[in-house]
């Protein structure tokens, strides 16, 4: 979102305003005024989350979700100091992506290995291992039927129609019971996923 052309050129330099006036700005939909907090803070908050997520591609998605979130916001967000509520923000963000890198290996973990030698055990296997456990056990606290469509949708990887055709149910029950199954593993694993993720971040 950068200067529109149809911008008087008497306008007020951004690049010269203060983050309060910027903010002020943003939520009046100045486009000029958003790209100079991107320009702003973009850098620093890239290279936060590199530090805490460890790769550059992870962070950069991050970061511009985070200016995603700021535009879409703009006019409701209550900002009283610029640079902190981004820093703020983007520690969610964060949060939230690396709690989606332990959902994967946690689904990864699950599948047979049968040829994998040991290795040492680091913070990081065992946290994989802990909460590979607590999906196990999330799973199995699923009732018979959502949890079968579960194990036959995620583990051995069948479509809709193959579990409907299996189970002998229509696929809109399949759907239902692949919905409710995800519904209860996310309620199940949140304060988990938390906790670690959180542990993690700061170990970093």
């Amino acid at each position: 979102m950068r200067v529109l052309p149809s911008t008087p050129a008497s306008a007020v330099c951004v690049a010269a305003q203060c983050d309060a006036d910027l903010v002020r700005a943003l939520a009046q939909d100045n486009e000029k005024a958003f790209a100079e907090i991107y320009e702003r803070y973009w850098r620093p908050l890239h290279q936060q989350a590199v530090r805490k997520l460890g790769r550059a591609e992870d962070a950069e998605e991050v970061v511009q979700d985070l200016f995603v979130t700021l535009w879409n916001k703009r006019r409701t967000a209550s900002i009283q100091q610029l640079d902190a509520y981004l820093f703020s923000g983007l520690k969610y963000k964060i949060i939230d992506c690396i709690r989606a890198q332990l959902v994967r290996k946690a689904y990864a973990a699950t599948a047979p290995q049968p040829h994998k030698t040991p290795s040492c055990c680091t913070e990081e296997t065992l946290a994989a291992a802990d909460l590979s456990l607590a999906l196990d056990a999330s799973v199995r606290s699923l009732s018979g039927h959502t949890q079968e469509v579960f194990r036959l949708s995620r583990v051995e990887h069948q479509s809709v129609p193959e579990i409907a055709a299996r189970l002998q149910v229509s696929p809109k029950t399949v759907e239902y019971h692949l919905s409710r199954s995800l519904r209860l593993l996310r309620r199940y694993l949140k304060d988990f996923l938390v906790v670690v993720a959180v542990a993690l971040q700061l170990a970093s």
